[in-house]
């Protein structure tokens, strides 16, 4: 299986002594992505963008299943939306073709990490967090100290991508794989799996989803 790899980059000054190497991204997808918060009225979706001050009615292509999620989070909350597709300023509509995230909780609009993140994994039980960037990854965990690493990225069949690391003694891998993932704790919903394997500890499991920086 073929890697592709680019030029060495200089890490963040949390990882100034390692290197890092990457795959290029692969080719976006047709749509406008688009955030915002998504309020559900008289049994519609409407969706208030985090930019601007307009708000449209949001419908979705039919095996989406998006309205079904919305009301199954939370019917009467904000909710905040992540998604693709066509927006017709016109009609005050856009019809959404992928979903990145539906969520009742977090930062929503005022995620400060977004713009520099290809990647962001998480799971339960026990808690762990990973953000991928293109100055390397980090993995938070209650508890222990941050791990600061560079990576390889490695894309699959199917839209699948592994992210490996093996340095300062520790070897990690990161799989993803385009499936819809609901999180248990939170019942967000986002649009890939996520296993995470640390040296030779028991796999992690949990849901993730593409940043700004890995916009597809």
């Amino acid at each position: 299986m073929n890697r592709n790899r680019v030029l060495p980059l200089l890490l963040a000054p949390l990882l100034a002594s390692c290197q890092s190497f990457f795959a290029g991204p692969p080719p976006s997808h047709p749509g406008e992505r688009l955030q915002g918060t998504v309020e559900q009225r008289d049994g519609r979706l409407l969706l208030s963008p985090c930019t601007g001050t307009g708000r449209f009615e949001l419908a979705e292509q039919p095996e989406l299943g998006l309205g079904e999620d919305a009301r199954a989070l939370g019917a009467g909350r904000l909710l905040f939306a992540d998604l693709r597709g066509e927006l017709d300023t016109a009609r005050a509509r856009f019809i959404a073709s992928r979903v990145y995230r539906l969520q009742a909780e977090g930062p929503g609009c005022d995620e400060q990490s977004f713009r520099p993140l290809m990647v962001r994994a998480s799971g339960h039980e026990p808690e762990w967090n990973l953000s991928l960037t293109a100055q390397g990854l980090l993995l938070q965990r209650p508890g222990q100290p941050q791990l600061a690493l560079p990576y390889l990225e490695e894309q699959l069949p199917g839209g699948q991508a592994s992210y490996s690391s093996e340095a300062d003694g520790q070897r990690l891998e990161l799989w993803i794989a385009p499936q819809r993932c609901v999180d248990s704790a939170s019942g967000s919903i986002s649009h890939l799996t996520a296993e995470l394997r640390l040296n030779q500890d028991k796999p992690l499991r949990g849901c993730a989803y593409f940043g700004a920086a890995r916009d597809h």
